[in-house]
């Protein structure tokens, strides 16, 4: 087995300051279905009765909002030139009982900001995370200099994946790279999109194999979310799935997820 081949930008190994409470969902490619994900989860988190944040952190190509059919009155990208704190820009959505911090889509601005106002707007979003019980991130795809500063606080960072051989080898590139910078670093698998339960532990088990090999670590898995055509269905009617369809496999298995990675709030 060769070790799967990827490019990428260095990475200076730091440990930064941790949010025991702040997810992040990641990706190493796009079209993996990790917004969806995001949505549910928090959306999962609520209905627990857990004060809940979704934070878009895909800059420059933020769809939360769209996937929700929600018009934000505030965004990061007022955020960023200074008429909102990140505290007014989140807002409530009300059909999924949590709160929302919308990017702005198609804003490439945001997604070439210094790198100082970065690292000032994960500060705030960490002292942001002290009035939640859990803040979502839904990270933009690949591992450039956004999604390493934002995602690096994460107490926990879901890698989603799907079984195409470009998802699993650029998810493993995230997982490689991130592992590198903070060995510490609390990253379990998600497949997504697994024809069956069976199929979706095979994905893990060939991303679990090159881990294993190449870096000496076993990423756990979060767990596996079954093809659901309910899901286009209500992205496209944008309403959230745990509203339009509760019952349905996908809904169920990220509910299944959520209470057992989150019930028990982490120490």
């Amino acid at each position: 087995m060769t070790e799967p081949v990827f490019s990428a930008p260095a990475m200076t190994k730091v440990r930064p300051l941790r949010g025991a409470n702040v997810i992040a969902v990641a990706s190493g490619k796009g079209g993996v279905g990790k917004t969806w994900f995001s949505i549910t989860l928090a959306h999962s988190l609520a209905k627990m009765g857990k004060n809940t944040l979704l934070f878009d952190g895909d800059l420059g190509l933020a769809n939360v909002d769209i996937q929700l059919g929600f018009a934000p009155k505030h965004d990061l990208g007022q955020v960023m030139d200074g008429s909102v704190t990140l505290k007014r820009a989140a807002q409530r959505f009300p059909d999924g009982g949590f709160d929302i911090i919308a990017g702005r889509s198609g804003s490439g601005s945001l997604a070439t900001l210094p790198s100082q106002q970065l690292s000032s707007l994960r500060n705030d979003l960490l002292e942001l995370a002290r009035s939640y019980d859990w803040v979502i991130m839904d990270m933009g795809a690949g591992v450039d200099r956004t999604v390493r500063t934002l995602c690096g606080p994460a107490g926990t960072t879901l890698v989603v994946t799907t079984d195409e051989p470009t998802s699993l080898t650029d998810a493993y590139a995230f997982i490689k790279l991130t592992h590198a910078t903070n060995p510490q670093a609390d990253l379990r698998v998600v497949v997504n999109a697994a024809q069956t339960l069976k199929e979706g532990e095979r994905t893990y088990g060939t991303i679990l194999k090159a881990c294993q090999n190449f870096l000496k670590f076993t990423p756990p898995l979060a767990g596996i979310i079954r093809r659901d055509m309910k899901v286009r269905d209500a992205i496209r009617n944008q309403v959230p799935l745990l509203t339009r369809s509760p019952g349905s496999d996908a809904a169920n298995d990220v509910s299944s997820l959520a209470k057992r990675l989150f019930s028990v709030p982490k120490e």
